[in-house]
């Protein structure tokens, strides 16, 4: 027997599920995608630096999220890895790849100042 090699592979025609699905998956497709990078585009903040922050009495506003926001974007365009993010007097250190903050303190605080693991430096 004899194997076409021509004719290309692909699900078969006539089978439940192998045609075109109802309502146009591009409609679904587009706000799929748009939801998915609306949810990559914020960052996250881990448990560990929702404690400092509440401790520290660190708050953050809307326009200070936004410029955190735009300066880890900042660090990913570069190729960063982890991040201090200065803000205001505020320390953020974020891991830019999976856009998280890992901690934040008063630049003026802390016993060492010294942040080690870390790749790259934004000032916002």
């Amino acid at each position: 027997m004899a194997i076409d090699r021509t004719t290309p592979i692909g699900p078969a025609a006539g089978y439940p599920g192998t045609g075109p699905r109802p309502g146009g998956a591009s409609s679904n497709g587009a706000a799929f995608g748009s939801a998915l990078q609306d949810a990559a585009s914020r960052l996250q903040f881990s448990n560990h630096a929702q404690k400092r922050i509440d401790r520290r009495d660190l708050d953050l506003s809307s326009s200070q999220l936004s410029r955190l926001n735009t300066a880890v974007d900042r660090a990913a365009q570069k190729g960063a890895k982890s991040s201090v993010v200065m803000l205001d007097g505020l320390a953020v250190v974020v891991d830019v790849r999976d856009r998280t903050v890992v901690t934040a303190m008063n630049a003026s605080q802390g016993k060492e100042k010294v942040f080690t693991n870390i790749d790259s430096v934004v000032i916002a």
